[in-house]
């Protein structure tokens, strides 16, 4: 089984510009009124280059990033600086065995996918469980899935995006190769990003893959970790989820 964090560090310089034209800041809403309702110390698992972390802190609330690329988080303190504000406390670290004290937030966030770079039913289990450790009796851990990844249609190298000036200033376009393996539930997007035209072009080529599993089986993995699942939510308004949701959000809080 390949590992779940590789090919992040390639992606890092491109990952903003991307996700621009993708999820933006759709769900940032969601997990302010979330923190801001719950209090206390946050926790961003899968921090990354700071797309919540930044304007989180912006907004005041105590927020902490950990993630474990490095190529990742050196985005964060640009992305702070261009919003005019400090750059949040970040640690580097992995999911799976988080370095922090027991019952040290009072909300820990697992947004926008994070938990389905975790190809294993042991990994997955590592991370609730730290969830857990790390999250004071009466919090809360929020979890948000994507769930189209599994329904992507395959296809080689397919031109996904193209601009005549990306985030390095020169023409950039994505080309992107699909591959299922439903068996396993793994969904590898196999990416490949060109800079310039000609003898200057420059390709950076990297592989991300995730592991989707269905909802409710996400969720019977949470409740035998101790939670209370409190809500399952199929958009980040707070409308009820079905099995047709563009958003798979669950929230459980870890008993007093």
């Amino acid at each position: 089984m390949p590992a779940g964090h590789e090919g992040w560090g390639a992606y890092a310089p491109f990952y903003d510009w991307e996700n621009a034209r993708t999820m933006g800041r759709r769900d940032l809403g969601f997990w302010r009124q979330l923190a801001r309702r719950t209090g206390g110390r946050v926790l961003e698992l899968g921090s990354g280059t700071g797309r919540l972390t930044v304007p989180l802190h912006r907004h005041g609330i105590p927020v902490v990033g950990v993630d474990r690329t490095s190529e990742m988080l050196q985005h964060v303190a640009p992305r702070a600086r261009r919003a005019r504000t400090t750059r949040p406390p970040l640690a580097r670290g992995d999911v799976t065995s988080l370095p922090f004290a027991d019952g040290s937030f009072r909300l820990v966030m697992a947004p926008y996918g994070m938990l389905q770079s975790l190809l294993s039913d042991v990994l997955l289990a590592r991370a609730i469980r730290e969830a857990w450790r790390v999250l004071e009796p009466g919090g809360l851990f929020g979890l948000d899935l994507v769930p189209d990844v599994p329904k992507w249609r395959e296809y080689t190298r397919k031109l996904v995006f193209f601009s005549p000036e990306g985030p390095r200033g020169r023409p950039i376009s994505l080309r992107e190769t699909v591959r299922q393996d439903r068996d396993k539930r793994l969904t590898t997007f196999e990416q490949e990003y060109i800079e310039g035209r000609g003898a200057s072009k420059q390709v950076t080529p990297f592989t991300i893959r995730f592991r989707t599993l269905p909802l409710p089986a996400i969720a019977g993995r949470v409740a035998r970790a101790g939670f209370d699942v409190e809500a399952v939510l199929g958009d980040y308004r707070g409308a009820a989820w079905d099995r047709r949701a563009d958003v798979w959000l669950l929230l459980a809080r870890k008993p007093r």
